[in-house]
């Protein structure tokens, strides 16, 4: 291994501009959309366009999702630094995670395991069996509001099966569905992040930096969040609300 340190992203020269040794002005401006361009960054290469089609749906799904933590957090900021959007923006990405929008990543490495096994059927029933045993949180599966199915899901399935998507990792989120409906006894809906882990796993990205799709995603989201929050300054508001909900219970 070299000590020299070595970048295959970018470079810049007085009359030049290379993302991946695509010329920017020639190139990408006015001929890329952004969801093409970022895959390139990411990967190397443009994606197909049934790849930049299925790639663009995911970065749209978790864009705006109502009043979440993420929103919330970024109003109150926002409203503690009306001057610096940047550290709005920050602190309700730093909401990403294991509990909201970033759960694409967990799923994802549960069906990059899965793709692996010579009998599928008996890998979904096990590992089913495991995380109800363990009583840990399935990764893409659940949500608060979408009964009894998550509407998003269904509707990527079809836009990643009619752009071209082989379908494998679709497939067998579908069929560890059923098994976790049989283990559970009970419903679970494949949410939009279980969805998305499934079709970012279609067009090539690894689940190890799936979750930046979503923090991509919803900063575009956080933007309106803050622009209106800049009209309405409702930060104040959820303040007071919150401060006179809660009761004191001290000594």
């Amino acid at each position: 291994m070299s000590d020299k340190l070595t970048t295959e992203i970018s470079q810049t020269t007085e009359t030049e501009i290379r993302w991946r040794g695509q010329d920017l002005m020639t190139d990408i401006l006015g001929k890329r959309d952004f969801a093409e361009t970022m895959y390139l960054l990411m990967t190397g290469r443009f994606p197909e366009p049934w790849e930049r089609q299925i790639f663009d749906a995911c970065l749209i799904t978790l864009m705006e999702h109502g009043l979440t933590p993420h929103a919330i957090v970024s109003r109150l900021v926002a409203d503690s630094n009306p001057d610096q959007l940047q550290i709005a923006m920050a602190s309700g990405l730093t909401c990403v995670g294991d509990v909201f929008a970033g759960t694409m990543e967990g799923c994802g490495r549960l069906l990059q395991e899965g793709l692996k096994s010579d009998d599928k059927a008996q890998w979904c029933h096990d590992t089913a069996a495991a995380y109800r045993q363990e009583r840990r949180p399935l990764p893409g599966f659940g949500h608060p509001q979408h009964k009894p199915d998550d509407p998003r899901t269904p509707r990527l399935f079809q836009v990643a099966r009619e752009a071209g998507a082989k379908g494998h990792a679709i497939d067998l989120l579908e069929q560890f569905g059923t098994a976790v409906d049989t283990v559970y006894g009970r419903h679970l809906t494949i949410n939009a992040t279980g969805a998305i882990g499934a079709l970012l796993l279609e067009v090539g990205i690894q689940p190890e930096i799936m979750r930046a799709i979503a923090v991509t995603s919803r900063a575009a989201g956080l933007t309106a969040h803050i622009a209106e929050e800049q009209k309405t300054r409702s930060g104040r508001r959820i303040w007071t609300l919150v401060e006179n909900e809660f009761a004191y219970t001290g000594p």
